[in-house]
Parts: C-alpha cells; structure tokens; sequence
C-alpha cells in the first residue's frame, strides 16, 4: 500500500482506475483520506462533521460490488466532501447557523444523491459562512476555515470548507454552490480548480427548507472543485443526472458540437484594477492556449459587467432583504450583517417595478453575451482583480468592504447569464498565494470550458496538496 500522503495526492479519476483495476480497494482509499482528515482539519477546520463509520462502510459498499460484478460508478471510491448548505439525510443542513444546527434532513438533496449514487465516499460536510453570503468561511456555529496554502488569506467562500479539503487532500472532489462566485473564488483562493456549472446542468433541491425566492432559483447551481481538469469532467458527469424535484433541470448533452478555438482575452473588464501578477497569469494562460493551436485577440473591453452586477444583486437581495437582515441580526454573525449592509443601498430601493425591469435586463444582458460568444466561444478573464483576499478583510472598514465587492464583478456578474465558466488554477507565487483565471463559455458548454483549461493545465505544473501543518 501507498504512503497515505500519496493515496490522497490521487486524482479522482486516478482513483477509480485503481480501483476499477482492483489495484487498490476502495476502503484502502478510505482509510487514507480519513487519516488525513485527522492529520490536517484540526488545524484548518474546513470539515465540521464527519462520520468515519459511513465513510467505511460506503467504501465495503464499492469493494463489494466491484467483486460482485456490479457497476460501482463513475466515482467508486473517490472521497468527497458535501457542503453543508445542501441536506443530506440524517445530517443538518446548517447553512453555517446556529438556528439550523438541528434542522436535520430527512432525504438527499438530489446533488448529494447524485455524488452517493455515484459510488463517491462522503469523507464530511464542509463548512460554509453564515447564510453563504461572503467569500470568507467563518461563522458562530463551525468556527473558522483556515486556507491550507497560506493560514492569512481567506480561503475563499462560500466554499470555503470545500476548496480547502481538497487543496488540503482530504477529498479529490468538493461539492460546492454558487451565486456570487462561490465555487470559483474558493478554488482560486486555495490553489485549485472550480467549475460553475450552467444554470440548469445540475438538479439540485432541499427538502428541509422553504422554496427559494426566484433570484437564488435560477443564479444559484452546484458544482465540483477538484485539483485537475479531468476531475472536475468526472464530477460534472455524475452530478448531471435528472431529478423531477428540480424543474429547471435541463437535459442537456455533456459534449457539444466542434467550435473554433478561438477565444477572447480581457485583462480589465469595465476597466477594473486588474493585480499586475493577475494580468500576467492571464497573459501566460494565453500563451499556452495559442501553443495548443488557439487563435486568443486581447480585447480592451467584454459585455459590460456593472449592470449585471446590479440585476445579480437586485434579483438575489431585493426580493426579502429586509428578512434576510432581521435572520442575520437574530444569528449575530458580523460577516453576513456586513455583506448585507453592503447592499443596503441597492436591495432597500427594489419594488415590483424594479424587479420586473432586472428581469427583462436579464434577458437582455444574457442576449448580449449569446451574441458575443457568436464569434468568440471562449473567454478568458479574470476571476477576481485580486489577488486572494487577506483573512477578512470586508470586515476592515467600508472603504474594505468597497474594494472587495468590485474586485469581484468578473465573477458576480456572470451568474445572470446562466453561462458556465471555469476558475483554473495556474500557479502560485513564492509565499504560497495562488494564482489563477477564469474561462466562461456559452450555455451547457462546459466542455469547452474544460477543453480550454486542459490546455493550459497539461502546460503548468501539476497541483500538489497541502496543508499549513505539512
């Protein structure tokens, strides 16, 4: 048997050929990730409940079926963490609330039962900040998310816990969800790769809650975070399956028809303050396309993206802002009553005129990009301006809090879209601080998404785990 450190640097998809081969067992797989769950989540906290016993036994499950002769699954095997906003029976669905530390789903939300059906092995849940409303993990009722990279930036949110289990090996993949950026931003910030699905790709549903209001039923999708492209491609396949509880599901192929390789390069859209080592990243990942035979123009300029940030937060926020204020006020978590007070300005105005208007906009603004992505399938970008965030720093001041938020737009506007796009991870800097891009593609084209991010990872160096401790 493999050192467990060696297990854990598996790919996923690495994992089940082994398996499947039966070079390794599934239990072999298991007992590693959960060694290294106790070697390294003390000290970063990205896991905040585990249950050892279901992790083995999910892994008997595998091996027993392999030797049966049964299908074992896309993802036979592979250790997965499960965020904590999505119910999975006979666990609470927290969100990062104390008010719902008890709230225990009775059944699957249908993106774990997808992930579980598959064959995965749930290693733990992962944390999330209070309500998942900043790119910072902390909260009053699972503590503080440390990035395995570097223990002074954030580890990005609101995946936090997510992105760190894998950078830090305890998972090959981590289901993570996203309205702002909160599966892109985790992955950037901790090193690795994140894939927002399109809207509609991925069925997704708690029963244990209310019915989302309409902003977060059609911005809002799961998705994976792992450390290779052919990873996340994995995931993505076993996490598109249909699910009658979510009507927006769409089937859609995973595979589209031939596009040109050509793609569009923007430092600075809307003229943000793009980070000097962001825009070389970009310029670099540019490169390594054009060497795999792509045609990249650098355009000044892309759809615009402030007004898609105002429709994203008009749709998310204005519809029951004032609720969502008095909930955080009762949780008395200083990080959500921050990023709501963020948003007064805008949510308190909302009527019923101005939602309608952010509606029809919607259509307009997703048009624009349609037409855009007409001539260039994919678009290169950045996914923040910034290079990862200081441990909460929308906490320091409102001139802090400012700055964050548009450093963000290249990711919260884009949600409104309903487009995929891709946070790659390229590299890191001497103290450990990654660096990374953001490739969107047209709806449901995912795979040119993951084509496009192929060819830069085959001419990058592989990522490696890590936590603070190693």
């Amino acid at each position: 048997m493999k050192p467990t450190n060696d297990l854990c640097q598996l790919s996923a998809t690495e994992t089940v050929g082994l398996i499947r081969s039966r070079a390794i067992s599934a239990v072999e797989i298991a007992e590693a990730s959960l060694a290294r769950l106790e070697q390294v989540n003390p000290v970063i906290n990205a896991v905040v409940e585990h249950r050892p016993e279901e992790t083995l036994a999910q892994a008997r499950e595998v091996d027993r079926k392999l030797a049966a002769g049964e299908e074992i699954g896309l993802l036979a095997g592979v250790p997965v963490t499960i965020k904590v906003n999505v119910d999975q029976a006979g666990y609470a669905t927290t969100n990062g609330l104390r008010a719902q530390q008890n709230l225990i789903a009775a059944r699957h939300n249908p993106v774990a039962a997808s992930l579980l059906d598959a064959g995965a092995l749930c290693v733990g849940r992962s944390n999330t900040p209070a309500f998942s409303y900043r790119w910072f993990t902390s909260n009053l009722l699972h503590g503080n998310t440390l990035n395995p990279r570097n223990a002074e930036l954030t580890p990005g949110g609101s995946s936090g816990g997510a992105a760190a289990s894998v950078a830090a090996g305890m998972a090959a993949i981590g289901h993570g969800t996203d309205i702002a950026g909160s599966i892109r931003y985790p992955a950037y910030a901790c090193g690795v790769h994140g894939l927002r699905p399109s809207f509609g790709r991925v069925a997704v549903y708690n029963a244990s809650g209310a019915e989302r209001t309409i902003g977060g039923q059609i911005m809002s999708v799961s998705g994976p975070i792992a450390r290779t492209i052919d990873d996340l491609k994995l995931a993505l396949a076993a996490m598109s399956v249909p699910s009658v509880d979510d009507p927006w599901w769409v089937p859609a192929p995973l595979e589209g028809p031939d596009a040109p390789k050509r793609a569009a390069l923007c430092l600075r859209p809307d003229g943000i303050d793009t980070a000097p080592e962001i825009c070389q990243a970009l310029l670099e990942a540019a490169d390594k396309l054009r060497d795999a035979g792509w045609v990249v123009d650098e355009l000044d300029a892309l759809v615009p993206l402030e007004d898609a940030v105002k429709v994203q937060i008009t749709l998310w926020m204005g519809d029951g802002y004032a609720d969502m204020v008095e909930a955080a006020a009762r949780e008395g978590d200083i990080g959500a009553i921050t990023a709501l007070a963020g948003q007064r300005e805008t949510a308190e105005r909302v009527d019923l005129q101005t939602f309608s208007e952010a509606l029809r906009r919607r259509a307009s603004i997703t048009r624009q990009w349609n037409q855009f992505m007409q001539q260039y399938p994919v678009v290169l970008l950045p996914v923040s301006a910034t290079l990862p965030f200081k441990r909460d720093q929308d906490l320091q001041g409102d001139e802090a809090y400012r700055h964050v938020w548009k450093s963000q737009w290249p990711m919260i506007g884009l949600p409104v879209t309903g487009l995929p796009s891709l946070s790659l991870c390229t590299g890191f800097l001497p103290d450990q601080t990654p660096l990374g891009v953001q490739i969107v593609a047209a709806r449901f084209r995912e795979d040119l998404c993951l084509v496009a991010g192929a060819a830069i990872e085959t001419r990058s160096a592989r990522i490696q785990i890590t936590a603070l401790e190693d």
